[in-house]
């Protein structure tokens, strides 16, 4: 436990999201101070603006304080592969499927009798899905085996 709370606070990340805040934070507050001495001095629209920079100091600080309470290793796209690898059943190689209907992406069959569970999702039954349902279902699972449509993967 005390060991979780030094890596969160004083981690590399921690040490940069405090230093993030502590420009953010004093920023603001000038921007404000700022805004409201144009305001005094005639401008209308610095009342707004003295408005908004306490605001988003105090968006900067929640900001900060989630991302320092944010485990990385739980939350984010390697965190979730991995998560998705843990649950994904271990299949061989070389064996088919059965009635030659394919394999879907993540190693589970997709043959009209065997249930199908997608990378994340819960098992499912073709057979109990109509025409239409299963199609889309299929298709879903194609894309999610596929990844995300990146500028590297197309």
């Amino acid at each position: 436990m005390r060991q979780q709370v030094r890596q969160r606070w004083f981690s590399r990340r921690a040490f940069s999201l405090h230093g993030a805040i502590l420009l953010w934070f004093p920023g603001c507050l000038f921007a404000f101070w700022w805004q409201v001495n144009r305001a005094f001095d005639g401008n209308g629209l610095s009342y707004l603006y003295s408005v908004e920079w306490p605001a988003f100091a105090l968006v900067g600080v929640w900001g900060w304080w989630l991302l320092i309470h944010t485990d990385p290793d739980t939350v984010g796209r390697r965190a979730q592969e991995k998560l998705i690898a843990a649950r994904r059943p271990a299949a061989p190689d070389d064996e088919a499927a059965p009635g030659g209907a394919g394999t879907a992406g993540d190693g589970a069959t997709m043959a009209d009798d065997v249930p199908v569970a997608g990378a994340d999702g819960p098992v499912r039954r073709r057979e109990e899905e109509d025409e239409a349902l299963a199609a889309y279902n299929d298709r879903l699972a194609e894309l999610a085996a596929r990844g995300p449509k990146t500028w590297r993967s197309r």
